[in-house]
Formats: structure tokens, C-alpha cells, sequence
């Protein structure tokens, strides 16, 4: 089991990642679902990977609704890559990538979680639904939802930096 969960880590990391939008949160959140796996255990017959995931998702809300302003810190400059020699289109693209953040964070959290798990992680409609324990249609459509709000907010963004 623990050469199984060693090798969950880094794909928990990043989905929890996607929930909060800091590393150093995501790092706490990660530790936090290990620790609740480890003290309650895994149910027979439930695959980890979907598990650490509905165990990590529950944390992440429990914790938002406590602490609303946990993306606070993904603003501190310190976080910040600032390279001194950069080419022109390693600065659209991470311009790019930093509207896709803001987008990313303003999206509601049902529309984000399941972004980040079907974009991000690769997962299937199906396993999001099992997941969540909502209809795979619901997916389908906060995933649209998703999709069509993010293109709206970096491309609205896009048309502000020009004026």
C-alpha cells in the first residue's frame, strides 16, 4: 500500500494544486488528505486513486469554507518565476498561462474541480462522476460551463491589455 500512495502523490499534488492555486497549500492539503486515508483507511473494493480524490476534494471544501481567502498567496511576488533575459514569446506565453490562472480561480469550485480533473489529470467523465457522485451528464455540463466561461475571462483579459 505505501509504494501505492508514493506514487499517488504527485497526481494528488497536482489536482490539489488546481483547488487551491498555491503550492504551499496544495502541499498542506495533500498532507492533510494522506493523513485522514491513513486514520479512517480506504473502503474495500474502492480504487485509491478515486478515493485520495473524493478524500482530497471534501478536505479542500471543508478548509475553503473556513478560511475563504486561501488564494491569497499565489499573488506574493516570491512565488513568481522572473527570469532577467526572456524572448518575446516566453512572455506571451506566460502571460498566457497567468490569464489562464486568474480565469482558472475566478471559475466557481464545482466548474474548477472538474476542469482540473478531466484537463488536468486526464480522467474520464465517468470516473469524475463516481467521484463527485454526481450524473455524468452534470459533468458534461459544468465542464462546458467551464470551458466556455474560462475562453470568455482570458479572451475579455486579452481585449482589456490592448486598450
Amino acid at each position: 500500500m505505501q509504494q501505492s500512495f508514493k506514487s499517488l502523490i504527485p497526481t494528488l499534488r497536482r489536482f490539489a494544486y488546481s483547488l487551491t492555486g498555491s503550492t504551499a497549500d496544495a502541499d498542506d492539503l495533500v498532507q492533510t488528505t494522506m493523513e485522514r486515508i491513513l486514520d479512517k483507511g480506504i473502503p474495500a473494493e474502492i480504487e485509491i486513486t478515486k478515493w485520495a480524490f473524493k478524500v482530497c476534494r471534501n478536505v479542500w471544501i471543508d478548509e475553503y469554507r473556513a478560511r475563504k481567502t486561501r488564494l491569497a498567496a499565489v499573488e506574493k511576488p516570491e512565488l513568481q518565476q522572473i527570469h532577467n533575459v526572456e524572448d518575446e514569446s516566453q512572455r506571451e506565453s506566460k502571460e498566457k498561462l497567468k490569464q489562464v490562472h486568474l480565469a482558472m480561480d475566478n471559475l466557481p469550485s464545482d466548474q474548477r474541480s472538474i476542469l482540473s480533473m478531466v484537463a488536468l489529470q486526464g480522467m474520464s467523465y465517468k470516473d469524475v462522476s463516481s467521484i463527485l457522485k454526481i450524473p455524468v451528464g452534470t459533468v458534461m455540463s459544468r465542464l462546458s460551463r467551464a470551458r466556455t466561461t474560462l475562453l470568455d475571462k482570458v479572451n475579455t483579459q486579452q481585449l482589456g491589455d490592448q486598450i
